[in-house]
């Protein structure tokens, strides 16, 4: 009984220790969070905060490689993602969620005997450390060629690991209307130094230009490309090849948004032309008409049959590279036209 008594003290003060140590490391990440979102790890906060128990907080930790000398294209787009979610973590969650959930970044140049550590040759990558997590145990890893690297891509990640909802608030962006209010300055300008001949403004060939142009814009994804700032390509880490079509529904690409309205483009050639084979076959007056009050009518001088054909195997091969594009994205999809 004697020496049961000394034990039971030692065992209450170990877990009083114990308890102080959380209670330390929750307020030394609190402390390095209120001046910035996001703990920048070297060997000792990693060992301290993040590998050793006892620990109640969840951290989300990306390793990267910000450096100009290291060819990792994704690597900043990425921590601008994970940038985004973390300011949104700190301004818009509650307290006791912003003490659950704490967010690090472990950069190749500052620590790579973290890297070592965690045998990682490849970044970005982004790890989920659970409060239950022990040292020997692997986190779980967040598949970026699946879900992208967005930042509501990663809210939804934090949100499935911990249950902690993020709203996601982006910061302004103040580009695009500059760049609206240039084009109408220009556009008025043009429109003053041209007002004594505005013909010009009733040309229906060159606002079926300007509308297919919009079309074309907003069915490729441009519009996405300006919320998002996606990069133009990214680079397989292993083989080093580059990728111009992203494999995730989530995620896209600046090249893809090309690629794709460029397909667009040439299928609607292929439907104009044969639109054209078809008026051409109504008869000669009807398109001698059409050639005096349409300029573009007499570079489709070539004979109806065999523009009805280049119409066809235009719509029928840039429709098949859509269709395939589209299958690249969404796995699975059962079919397919001329190309797989």
């Amino acid at each position: 009984m004697r020496t049961l008594v000394p034990l039971l003290l030692a065992l209450f003060a170990i877990c009083l220790a114990q308890q102080q140590t959380l209670d330390e490391k929750v307020q030394n990440l609190a402390d390095l969070t209120a001046r910035q979102s996001i703990v920048k790890f070297n060997m000792d906060k990693w060992k301290n905060l993040v590998r050793m128990q006892p620990r109640n907080y969840s951290m989300i930790v990306m390793f990267t490689a910000l450096s100009p000398g290291v060819n990792c294209p994704i690597c900043k787009p990425a921590y601008d993602e994970f940038m985004i979610v973390a300011n949104s973590h700190r301004y818009t969650s509650s307290e006791s969620d912003r003490k659950k959930v704490f967010f690090g970044v472990v950069d190749y140049e500052d620590a790579p005997q973290i890297f070592q550590q965690m045998n990682l040759n490849t970044a970005p990558i982004l790890y989920h450390f659970g409060a239950k997590l022990s040292a020997k145990k692997k986190p779980e890893q967040m598949d970026f060629q699946r879900q992208g690297f967005d930042a509501d891509a990663i809210g939804r990640f934090v949100q499935d690991q911990t249950e902690v909802h993020i709203r996601v608030i982006r910061p302004p962006n103040y580009t695009a209307p500059v760049v609206i209010a240039l084009f109408v300055s220009l556009l008025l300008g043009m429109l003053y130094v041209k007002r004594n001949s505005l013909d010009f403004l009733f040309n229906r060939t060159m606002w079926g230009f300007v509308c297919m142009a919009i079309t074309f814009i907003f069915m490729s994804g441009q519009m996405w490309n300006h919320i998002r700032g996606p990069p133009f390509m990214i680079t397989n880490p292993n083989t080093k090849e580059p990728s111009f079509i992203h494999g995730s529904t989530q995620f896209q690409l600046i090249a893809e948004t090309y690629i794709v309205g460029i397909l667009y483009a040439l299928v609607a050639v292929g439907f104009i032309c044969v639109n054209e084979a078809a008026d051409q076959a109504n008869g000669k007056d009807k398109r001698n008409q059409q050639k005096k009050a349409n300029p573009l009518s007499s570079l489709f001088s070539i004979p109806a049959n065999t523009l009805a054909i280049v119409g066809l195997v235009f719509i029928c091969v840039f429709f098949s590279f859509l269709l395939s594009v589209f299958r690249s994205k969404y796995r699975g999809y059962p079919y397919s036209f001329l190309f797989s």
